[in-house]
């Protein structure tokens, strides 16, 4: 978005690893446990049989099946060998996409934040946590990684990653990210969703690879309306390309609209393809806007 403002909303050495944050993530932690069973995916059964815990299904006794999976009650009954099946329950995957571009800047703290959440709460549970930091390209900030052993590692790596890029290629970083061939599971997206190509086709082939996904939108107030009046220069803050306009009540008015039937489309988009979302303002406490959406079933879609 242009922009001839500077701010940021910072995040200094020790904001994510002191005391006082981490005890805000153990209590959303604690709050999966109790809500949602130890997982912010509601089902994290596999569709593959196996052995396991939960009876699933019969299927016909192969020379090599494990033979201790007979049931000799069934043979007793209808003379016939079959082996049980099993749902198998796998770790899940959480995938972390945190938009450093620098239409971020202003909204860093919020969304730094936000991105600190889901990968505390997956490496507390046990699941396997991956990091990116997304742009022009995707970036790594954790290689996959599982354990309480790797928080401080992760949030440090939340602090220090420094925003980059020349406007965002979103199809392209999940074309990166398709490449890199992990396991299905939970993407989180943090963004303001301003990609200069858009961001359809992005969540088209996120939705077409099999992950349960939630789109974290994060806007600020200065992104809805356009607070520029008369004869000034703007400047992009993704590109740093400037531009002399003249802006009237008509401009501003249709600026407004602009990002309004902007937003609207991701909206839509997002419930046509089953992809949670969440709108959140930068001025917003991270901590409530997580707890709201794990109260209303979790992030997966």
């Amino acid at each position: 978005m242009p922009s001839t403002d500077k701010q940021t909303d910072s995040i200094a050495p020790g904001d994510l690893t002191g005391a006082a944050f981490i005890r805000r993530l153990e209590s959303l932690f604690l709050l999966v446990r109790k809500v949602l069973g130890g997982s912010m995916q509601a089902d994290r059964k596999s569709t593959r049989k196996g052995t396991g815990i939960t009876f699933a299904d019969y299927a016909e006794y192969r020379h090599g099946d494990d033979y201790r999976a007979i049931d000799w009650r069934v043979y007793a009954r209808f003379d016939e060998l079959v082996v049980k099946l099993f749902e198998l329950e796998e770790d899940a995957t959480v995938y972390i996409l945190l938009d450093l571009s620098h239409s971020m800047a202003a909204k860093t703290g919020i969304a730094r934040r936000l991105a600190a959440a889901p990968g505390y709460i997956g490496l507390n549970c046990q699941d396997r946590v991956a990091a990116y930091g997304m742009a022009d390209e995707l970036r790594p900030l954790l290689d996959p990684s599982r354990g309480r052993a790797h928080v401080l590692p992760f949030l440090r790596s939340l602090e220090s990653a420094a925003g980059f890029g020349r406007d965002t290629d979103f199809s392209g970083c999940i074309r990166t990210l398709q490449a890199r061939r992990g396991k299905k599971g939970l993407v989180v997206v943090i963004s303001d969703f301003f990609f200069p190509t858009g961001f359809e086709e992005g969540l088209k082939r996120l939705a077409g690879l099999g992950h349960d996904i939630h789109a974290l939108q994060v806007l600020g107030a200065d992104d809805l309306t356009c607070l520029q009046q008369g004869d000034v220069e703007l400047e992009c803050v993704e590109s740093g390309a400037r531009k002399r306009v003249t802006i009237t009540a008509r401009e501003s008015d249709a600026y407004t609209k602009a990002v309004t039937d902007w937003n609207e489309r991701l909206r839509t988009e997002c419930a046509r393809g089953g992809i949670g979302f969440t709108r959140t303002m930068a001025d917003d406490a991270f901590d409530e806007v997580i707890r709201t959406i794990l109260q209303k079933g979790g992030l997966a879609s």
